[in-house]
């Protein structure tokens, strides 16, 4: 069976993420530790036991985000031996493709989570608060979005921040331009856009003083090739050359997240028939339906579905 391993982005996480594997399995509980000592904070408390509102802060959901789905790879390896490179390609939303990094071991844990850490710092203080949103704008395709963004233009930044699926394209800059992009869509017989629940206008060009203070800290990062080719947000397509992917992780900051041209590229072009989703929720294998017929999605979270999955894998080698 050709697959891949794909991890969530932000938005996912929720308080009790990875505890079930954590109470299983030592190396998850492992996991946790490394990335709690790489931070010198207690972070896998703050997943066991929130409260939501501080998990859900951007510095705090991207390593937690991570640190479940790296969580979820060691006791696949260790328990169920299944490796990262049984995989024909890794690929992450926005955070999660440096959980993708992390499984192919192309960046260490605790690398992984500084960065994340970093990352998400960087982004809340790049623009005030007040002054930059997102909005979804639900039922779009991209011509339609990018007429929306065009008419926003006028107002300030505005950009498409996330192609996520068919009809699920979310808009990224200043609240007054995002405002004129909704009004505009709904004038061209757009059913629903709203603006979304977030503290910043994340993958924008806003986002700039975090792409450069990423620039700074990825330069100094220790990356090595991953064990199988990424398939990057930016670009939609794989790589596995330590430079591209530095530069990558750069650009992924202020640019658009490809999620959908990436799974169409991954099942149409790369011929993969499971997108297998690792660490907390079901957010991309519930996008995965909208976007093609052809791969399944699996949730890899509960040792139940690792198990599950690693017998499918050994009942079709």
């Amino acid at each position: 069976m050709k697959f891949a391993f794909v991890f969530p982005g932000q938005g996912s996480q929720a308080v009790g993420m990875g505890q079930e594997l954590a109470a299983q399995f030592a190396v998850a509980k492992a996991v946790f530790d490394e990335v709690d000592a790489a931070l010198g904070q207690n972070l896998s408390a703050l997943m066991a036991d929130g409260p939501l509102e501080t998990l859900t802060l951007t510095e705090n959901a991207q390593p937690a985000l991570m640190a479940s789905s790296m969580a979820v790879m060691r006791v696949l390896e260790s328990e169920f031996d299944v490796k990262v490179n049984a995989a024909s390609f890794v690929a992450g939303h926005s955070l999660g493709e440096y959980s993708a990094l992390a499984a192919a071991g192309s960046l260490s844990l605790g690398d992984a989570a500084k960065l994340l850490k970093l990352r998400g710092q960087s982004m809340q203080k790049a623009v005030p608060v007040g002054e930059g949103t997102m909005a979804a704008l639900l039922g779009a395709d991209e011509a339609l979005a990018t007429a929306a963004v065009t008419a926003g233009l006028d107002a300030g930044v505005c950009q498409i921040a996330n192609d996520n699926a068919p009809g699920q394209i979310v808009i990224s800059g200043a609240v007054a331009a995002i405002d004129a992009a909704i009004a505009k869509a709904s004038e061209l017989g757009l059913k629903k856009a709203m603006k979304l629940p977030v503290s910043a206008p994340f993958h924008c060009s806003m986002m700039q003083p975090a792409a450069d203070a990423m620039a700074e800290a990825l330069a100094e990062a220790d990356i090595q090739a991953p064990a199988v080719p990424v398939v990057a947000n930016v670009t939609a397509r794989p790589t596995d050359d330590v430079e591209t992917i530095r530069r990558q992780l750069v650009e992924q900051v202020t640019g658009r997240v490809r999620w959908r041209e990436s799974v169409l590229w991954m099942v149409e072009e790369a011929g993969l028939a499971t997108l297998a989703e690792a660490g907390t929720g079901k957010v991309l294998s519930t996008m995965l339906k909208r976007t093609t017929k052809d791969a399944k999605g699996v949730v890899l979270s509960s040792a139940t579905e690792l198990e599950t999955f690693a017998a499918s894998l050994s009942g079709n080698s």
